[in-house]
């Protein structure tokens, strides 16, 4: 008997850390969310007024399949709709996207370490985002201070959150290359590498505005320039026209938004 019942408890509690972790389903957008998109995301304020509620609509999805946990936070409405941005943002183009490869995101309050804890010195405590492996496959972790700043400051190049996603986009042929095969039609993957390697060539050398982080190795270039990308299309236009194009044609691939 006493088995019994603890057999029902273990079950009930594992029901209820089920069901506590899922993500809650909003269907309405909220009034006050969409305040914050106008004030935060320059992307959504950019948009042709006819796709706004598209992008809301998104928002809502992403959402609606994936949880966001803090850590030594509470999560506020300004974290939801900035991580979320950051999700739909680089896929936009495409009419129907899933992040399969994804069910939650941990926020930070700070950056953090290689092993995800807050280091003692600002030295280490220097990563502001990843996309995990091993026990924390199919999760992100986020610092809420590098999320923030990515969409702050409009002018940087920078995005923290985007430049994860793109990492999670790259890896959903199952290796994170910076050959986003699922966005690149087969005809682009050779010109598409041949001009990678160029271009990192160049920002190696100091001879690119690209940040030097994108010379690092392949999977970053391509985060790095998605970073650009989106953050200043016409600066990226001008400097990079045949780095435009390609993310253009990636990106967009039934033309701009």
């Amino acid at each position: 008997m006493i088995f019994v019942i603890f057999l029902v408890a273990a079950i009930l509690a594992g029901f209820y850390l089920y069901y506590k972790s899922r993500p809650k389903i909003v269907k309405t957008f909220p009034a006050e969310w969409e305040g914050l998109l106008e004030e935060q995301v320059r992307f959504y304020r950019n948009l042709p007024k006819e796709k706004q509620p598209e992008f809301r609509g998104r928002i809502l999805q992403f959402l609606g399949e994936t949880y966001i946990d803090g850590v030594d936070l509470e999560i506020t409405d300004l974290d939801k709709v900035l991580i979320a941005s950051s999700a739909v943002i680089p896929v936009f183009g495409f009419k129907e996207w899933h992040y399969y490869n994804l069910t939650g995101v941990l926020l930070y309050p700070d950056y953090f370490d290689e092993d995800m804890q807050f280091a003692n010195t600002d030295k280490d405590r220097n990563i502001g985002g990843l996309v995990g492996s091993g026990r924390f496959e199919r999760k992100m972790v986020l610092s809420r201070k590098a999320l923030y700043a990515g969409f702050d400051n409009t002018t940087d190049k920078n995005n923290t959150g985007i430049h994860e996603f793109a990492h999670l986009i790259d890896k959903m042929d199952g290796v994170t290359d910076g050959i986003p095969e699922h966005l690149l039609g087969h005809q682009y993957i050779i010109p598409w590498v041949d001009l990678m390697h160029k271009t990192m060539e160049e920002i190696n050398d100091d001879e690119s505005d690209i940040r030097k982080y994108g010379g690092t190795n392949q999977a970053e270039f391509f985060a790095v320039v998605s970073e650009y990308f989106f953050e200043r299309p016409d600066l990226l236009k001008s400097k990079h026209p045949e780095l435009f194009k390609m993310l253009q044609a990636c990106f967009y691939p039934d033309g701009y938004v």
